[in-house]
This record gives structure tokens, sequence and C-alpha cells, in this order.
């Protein structure tokens, strides 16, 4: 059985109870279970067989990658699926009600409201989120390749930082670097910072920002590679840093060590978010780490579950999680430290090779 159909096997049995047959209409979610990328598409999904339903555009490529579901061209979509719901005797449709607008709602109800009652509960997201948050090795394999190619482009970068190079100049040389090495695109918008701007966690580079002697430079990415994500940070110095900037340094890799070595399954979120704060916070950092310690990453860049501290989460074997304190100081300068892990029934596989010494880099 090919991996996306048993991902829908798996789905159909989580919810026999509550339906007959679900849509599946988001392009993350539909190319986790068909395997294949594409900008739409439709896919309805009965206990006996699977349907997807795409447009001209697409059909070529769907009939020679989907395999495990009867490939239909799109005409009239209201009509084909109203053939199929009446063929399988469906009487309820769950729909995806968390990435589903309300007005897309109301109009499938009222085109559908003949044939079958529409389930707009968050049953089959949830059912969905709980298919992708437990990662196969198959998903990690991808996963893992892309941390490669981020981390290729890290050693690329050492090489290249120096004062008077922009913020702009950073991110665009980590693109590039990576789609040479095979990413698909950026996992997310790239952060590259210098100086005092690093204490902006999610500051955006600009031109007008060079790096000068003595500056933090933070840079945080990530590769893609058949549409599974990687996620790293790291602050590197480019000449002395001065011994504020070392004593908070080793602060946020204290605080990032101390919750590797504490993660694994069975740990709560809320657990493993607090080992890492209180080493910030006995520092006397507390209030400059304002943010979640993790959050999972898989076809996503942001996943259930996450480590934070109001999260409720239970973390599970197949997790894919961040591990990324921080301590910002405006004004000044910011650090954070961000490696991802596969959650393990004993500890975690750390995805991250790339060192997390302070590297001080020559001006």
């Amino acid at each position: 059985m090919l991996e996306e159909e048993k991902r829908i096997s798996d789905l159909m049995v989580q919810m026999k109870s509550y339906c007959d047959a679900v849509l599946i209409q988001s392009d993350t979610n539909r190319r986790y279970f068909t395997g294949m990328l594409s900008s739409a598409g439709t896919l309805l999904c009965f206990p006996e067989e699977s349907y997807l339903i795409i447009d001209f555009r697409y059909i070529e490529k769907a009939r020679q990658v989907v395999q495990h579901c009867t490939v239909i061209e799109q005409h009239e979509l209201t009509k084909q699926l109203t053939d199929l719901l009446k063929q399988h005797h469906a009487k309820t449709l769950s729909v995806e009600a968390m990435t589903m607008t309300l007005s897309e709602y109301h109009k499938l109800k009222r085109e559908l409201r003949n044939v079958v009652e529409l389930d707009d509960s968050d049953k089959l997201s949830r059912a969905i989120y709980h298919c992708r948050t437990v990662k196969s090795e198959a998903e990690i394999k991808k996963i893992r390749a892309a941390q490669r190619i981020a981390e290729a482009a890290f050693q690329d970068i050492l090489t290249y930082l120096r004062p008077g190079i922009s913020e702009r100049d950073v991110m665009m040389r980590l693109n590039d670097t990576m789609q040479r090495f095979g990413s698909e695109g950026e996992s997310f918008p790239t952060i590259a910072l210098t100086g005092a701007a690093t204490s902006m966690p999610h500051g955006v580079p600009t031109t007008e920002r060079l790096i000068q002697e003595g500056d933090f430079v933070l840079m945080d990415y990530g590769a893609m590679v058949d549409g599974y994500h990687s996620d790293m940070t790291r602050t590197v110095c480019v000449g002395r840093p001065s011994d504020k900037m070392r004593q908070i340094y080793e602060t946020v890799l204290a605080a990032q060590t101390a919750a590797l070595q504490a993660v694994k399954a069975g740990i709560t979120g809320r657990a493993l978010d607090k080992i890492a704060r209180d080493v910030i916070t006995d520092a006397g950092y507390g209030d400059a780490f304002g943010h979640s310690l993790g959050h999972g990453v898989g076809m996503e860049i942001h996943e259930y579950p996450n480590a934070s501290p109001g999260s409720k989460a239970t973390l599970e074997s197949g997790n894919v999680v961040t591990i990324e304190p921080g301590i910002y100081l405006p004004g000044e300068f910011g650090v954070r430290i961000e490696d991802f892990v596969v959650i393990r029934e004993e500890g975690c596989e750390n995805l991250t090779l790339a060192p997390k010494e302070l590297l001080v880099l020559e001006g």
C-alpha cells in the first residue's frame, strides 16, 4: 500500500463515526493525501474509494502521479460531487473547517443542500492534524534532507559575512545557495538581521542595515524537500563580541541544551518550555524571552504540537519540533539558537548538525 493510500485509510477510520465522506481542498492537505503538488483540486474520500477531481492544467500530471485515487477531470464540480455522493449513498460530508472560509462553506452548503448534510465541526481538520503530527520515517527522511540543504547554506554564508554586507545580501545568498543545492524554495521568508535589529525576533531584512564590526548576525531560515520544511536559527558575530554579548549567548545556549536533554515522548509542551525558560529567568532575562520555545514542523512551517507556557500538548514519538530559546534586548542586540528534533521514546534525534558554539568571524 502506498503511504498516501494508508494516510487516507487511517483518516477514514478516524472519521467513520462522524460522516460518510470527507472533502479536502486545501493545498497542503491535498498534497499530503495525494502526493501531488498543485494549486487547485478537490479530494473526495469515502471508506471504500477516493477521487481526485482536478482541472485541465493538472490532469495529465495527476494521472501519472496519483495511483491510489480515481482521477477525474473537473468540468462541473458541483454536479460531479453530487453524482459521486449519490453513487456512494453518502448522507453526511465533513469539510476542513479550520482552513475553509465562511464564504466557501456557505457556497458549498447551498450547492449541496439537497444532497448531503455538511458537518461544520472541526473533527476533520483535527483528524488530519493527528495524521500529520506523527511523522513516518519516510517523512523524517525528507525533513532531514531539507535540513542538510539548509546547513550547506550555513557553511557557505560563513565565508561570505563581513562588514558592509546588507541584511538583504545575506538573505539572498542563503536563499540562492539553498536553491542551488536542491531546495523547492524557502520554508518561510528568510530572516537575516544584524546589529541592534537582532532584537526583533521576526525582523525583516533591509538593504539599509549593514553589518558592522562587532555585530551579531541572526539568521533564521529553512529549505524544502518534497513539501517538507526545515527550520534553523544561528547567531554569529562578525568581529569581536563584547563580554555582555558572550554572556547572553552562553545563557541562550545553556537554555537550549537543558531543553534538548529533557525532551522525549511524554513530556508536555508546557513543561519543556519551562525548562528552557527557567534558565533564562534565573539569569535575569526572563522578560526578554517573549515567544514560545518551539513548534511542530512538517509540510507547514508551524504545525502542532507547540512548546509554550500555555501548551496543553503532550509530545509523542514521531513529532518533529523546534527548540529555539532567545533573549532580545531592544536597542542592543538579540540572540536565538534553534535546532529541530524528532521526538523519540527515550529522548530525541537532533536533525540540526550545524555548530552552536559562538562563532566569531574575522571582520
